[in-house]
């Protein structure tokens, strides 16, 4: 009896899932050199490079570098706000809420993903993506903004003006990606814990309110 044959190609659906693992590969590499030498000075080259592909094979996956810097930046904005969201899904009050999910954002903010979103200016996104970017952005000051006025409402956040306290904690978080070095003494988890141990002690209610 003839054994049956094996075909050397995969699947439709294993070949989509391949592509879709090297593409994510391409994404944070060039996440990982666009945070160390900023997007003017990484190449499509570099790219494929650290990744032992030819720059033409890059063009399977992405069509430009303004197309991975979009992608990497929509990527961090994405586990920013899923963290958000997950917080919120708790069955906790505002304040243990809005902890858990600038925990979480504090530590996205220490990967390459997240960082680009800060460290990369607007500017060196083309104009379709600057506007998703900032619409993005804004989605995200709302939730915060809104967890915060729900716990002052409640009781349990001490906010005169829920809008700036947002900015402030949001701007205090974005700041990691800036001065975040993975070789220090503290990893990104005790990073954020006393970082929101921090911003959440000028937001409980003091004693003597």
């Amino acid at each position: 009896m003839t054994e049956p044959l094996v075909s050397p190609w995969k699947a439709q659906g294993a070949r989509e899932a391949e592509r879709q693992d090297k593409r994510r590969a391409v994404l944070m590499t060039a996440a990982r050199i666009f945070c160390e030498k900023g997007v003017r000075n990484t190449s499509l080259d570099e790219i494929a490079e650290q990744l032992n592909v030819t720059k033409p094979t890059l063009y399977y996956y992405v069509r430009s570098k303004d197309e991975i810097l979009a992608e990497c930046v929509r990527i961090g904005l994405d586990l920013i706000e899923e963290a958000i969201a997950a917080a919120d899904r708790a069955h906790l009050n505002a304040l243990e809420r809005l902890e858990a999910a600038l925990r979480r954002y504090a530590e996205i903010m220490t990967m390459d993903f997240a960082m680009c979103v800060t460290r990369i200016g607007e500017t060196e996104l083309p104009p379709e993506s600057r506007r998703a970017l900032r619409s993005h952005k804004r989605k995200i000051d709302a939730r915060i903004r809104a967890l915060i006025a729900e716990g002052v409402g409640e009781g349990s956040i001490h906010a005169r003006d829920p809008k700036i306290a947002a900015f402030i904690v949001a701007g205090a978080l974005n700041w990691i990606a800036h001065w975040y070095d993975p070789r220090g003494p503290l990893t990104a988890a005790q990073i954020a814990d006393r970082a929101v141990e921090a911003l959440i002690s000028g937001l409980a209610p003091r004693a003597d309110m």
